[in-house]
């Protein structure tokens, strides 16, 4: 009774209003698992291939209705029969079919949707939520949400570079607590905006997008907005940054340009940058300090900061493990920013985490600018215990879905429920 019985195909909006891929995989016992796909603003260079109808006449080319006839058609007819619970089995198929490095012919989008369907749909027909079908028994920490607070780069109008602004309240002693904590500052924030006149327009994540001048400014409004709420910046509360640094270099001249200080610097001076930006406020996370090809960049800011600071890969590792591979040996990182439709299937993010967490990195459960009201990240950041997850601001609804999600779940393990918060990794060094 565990068969795939149909495989079902839809077009939906995504919570930036462009189109989205809804699938519904469905086993000939009735059970039901159903999965949507985000997809990113910022796509990085390395990453693997959305496939867009490209009909300027409809949804201005971003349409996926060539993914839904390719679900419906051809994956429905390869997939019938499979067994629901075989996720590897019916990720390789999928990738078989598809025979590209980058899944450029059915596109990731088109395969991820229907990996992550089968396994609502074997959770279901086992009677397990999602967390405990992919994760066991020893499925039980629930993450420390990376609150973003404030857009900067490409995810705003303002002329801040840093992309992303968050908080991580490892003070707290549960997550329910955490999510506090975090909602608060963040209204706290509001406030302050209100009271300096500066708008509160938010970005795609939930974050603010306020007109500032420099990063500086937005470093003192969140110290600001921490202590208002009563919590101490470094003790309760850290900040971290994603610089999405590949944005503002200039690989022909092999600098890095930063609208804010109006200076150019080359990757040394670069790194000397983000240090004084690391004495200077608490910051306890820093992503994508570098391009994307500037290897021996990255690997001289993770010697400099000397396992003290959390160095994340987003668009260096583009949740690949080859490229991880290399970071590993190389030294590139301490830690893997991981985005299910990067990596294009459920089993391949899967090995991606396992071989992060053998060499000691942290893993960072993502979400994408462009959401969808599915909760798969946050059930599988317990099942896979990553400790730590990106899911936007406590605002917007495709983002607070994910939160109230990992309400849910700490709720069902009751006193099995972890938080490792006072225990994150580069706070005991």
């Amino acid at each position: 009774m565990s068969q795939i019985s149909n495989i079902i195909a839809r077009q939906i909006l995504d919570s930036r209003g462009n189109p989205a891929l809804e699938v519904d995989v469905i086993t000939n016992s009735g059970a039901v698992g159903r999965a949507s796909v985000p997809s990113g603003a910022t796509i990085a260079k390395y990453e693997v291939v959305d496939i867009k109808d490209e009909d300027p006449k409809r949804y201005l080319g971003k349409g996926v209705i060539k993914s839904v006839n390719n679900i419906n058609k051809a994956i429905n007819e390869e997939l019938h029969g499979f067994d629901v619970t075989d996720q590897s089995g019916i990720d390789a198929t999928m990738i078989e079919m598809d025979g590209t490095e980058d899944k450029s012919n059915l596109g990731t989008n088109t395969i991820l949707a229907v990996s992550v369907a089968a396994a609502k749909a074997a959770a279901q027909l086992t009677r397990q939520p999602l967390f405990r079908y992919i994760g066991g028994v020893s499925a039980n920490i629930l993450p420390i949400p990376m609150m973003n607070l404030i857009n900067g780069g490409l995810n705003s109008n303002n002329k801040v570079d840093i992309q992303e602004f968050l908080i991580l309240p490892t003070g707290a002693d549960t997550f329910s607590e955490a999510l506090r904590i975090g909602t608060e500052i963040f209204q706290y924030l509001k406030i302050i905006l209100n009271e300096k006149n500066i708008s509160v327009n938010i970005f795609d994540d939930g974050g603010f997008s306020p007109v500032l001048t420099n990063n500086n400014l937005a470093f003192e409004l969140i110290l600001k907005a921490i202590e208002k709420a009563g919590y101490k910046p470094g003790e309760d509360v850290w900040i971290a940054i994603d610089c999405a640094a590949s944005q503002f270099y200039n690989e022909k001249e092999k600098l890095y340009k930063l609208k804010s200080a109006k200076k150019q610097y080359n990757s040394s001076e670069l790194i000397n940058y983000w240090i004084k930006m690391i004495n200077k406020y608490p910051i306890i996370s820093i992503e994508d300090g570098l391009a994307d090809d500037d290897w021996e960049g990255w690997a001289d800011l993770t010697n400099a900061v000397d396992k003290k600071i959390q160095v994340v890969g987003d668009d260096l590792f583009v949740t690949n493990p080859h490229r991880l591979a290399r970071g590993i040996v190389e030294n590139s990182a301490n830690s893997i920013l991981i985005k299910l439709n990067q990596a294009g299937t459920l089993t391949e993010t899967i090995n991606t985490i396992q071989l992060a967490n053998k060499n000691a990195f942290t893993t960072i459960i993502s979400h994408r600018s462009g959401e969808t009201e599915d909760t798969t990240i946050a059930e599988l950041s317990v099942a896979l215990n990553t400790g730590l997850i990106k899911a936007g601001s406590p605002s917007r609804t495709d983002r607070v879905a994910k939160y109230n999600q990992l309400l849910r779940i700490e709720e069902s393990l009751g006193n099995s429920a972890r938080f490792l918060g006072k225990e994150f990794k580069f706070l005991l060094y």
